[in-house]
């Protein structure tokens, strides 16, 4: 009988310790992961970044889901998410003044404007326009059209470095000869440098 309430305490113990290990995740919260998805190598290597997918965090009926720009723009248990990425490692960052300027009703109007891009088909050549959405640009323009904020500013694509063969390589794949560099682009480095967001959890 000891031995039973023994295993039961520490069963118990063991997912009180499990729950408050877990990030304590808000609306509109910002997740980084790496994956291994063909491109994410050249992303790494052209921003210099340990990074090269990002999505936006809300809740559904209480559940953490993850609006993310991949083929086609979907919302993904958070759980799901997860499990893509690489060694398990994440990072959410946040609003620095979330609890002020994310009032409901910004909120609202950030998950209608991320609600509009779902089934977007992904942009492979990282356009601006809205017709094809990539994953930083999606949490980008949520900020942007749903809350008025730009969290960076946009740069040119001949500004990141694009040296590496591997990189070479994926432009080629992509653009042939005619890499258009003076396209505007925001990679996930530039969100996760962002001087208006702040680290709430990683793993």
């Amino acid at each position: 009988m000891r031995t039973r309430t023994a295993l039961a305490v520490a069963i118990f113990c063991t997912a009180l310790a499990a729950e408050k290990s877990r990030p304590q995740l808000k609306d509109g919260d910002i997740i980084f992961q790496t994956t291994q998805s063909s491109q994410s190598r050249a992303i790494q290597l052209a921003t210099h970044s340990r990074y090269s997918h990002v999505g936006i965090v809300y809740f559904d009926k209480r559940q953490p889901m993850v609006l993310e720009a991949v083929q086609p723009v979907r919302v993904t248990p958070l759980k799901k998410f997860l499990a893509r990425s690489v060694g398990g490692h994440y990072v959410v960052k946040r609003l620095k003044n979330a609890d002020t300027v994310l009032t409901p009703a910004v909120l609202a109007k950030m998950q209608s404007v991320g609600r509009s891009y779902i089934g977007k088909n992904y942009d492979w050549a990282f356009g601006w326009s809205d017709n094809r959405i990539y994953c930083s640009e999606l949490v980008w323009k949520i900020y942007k059209h749903g809350a008025g904020i730009e969290l960076a500013p946009t740069k040119k694509l001949r500004e990141f470095d694009l040296s590496h063969p591997a990189v070479k390589a994926k432009l080629k794949e992509r653009y042939g000869k005619r890499v258009p560099l003076d396209e505007p682009v925001v990679a996930p480095s530039q969100l996760d440098e962002s001087a208006l967001l702040e680290l709430v959890a990683e793993k």
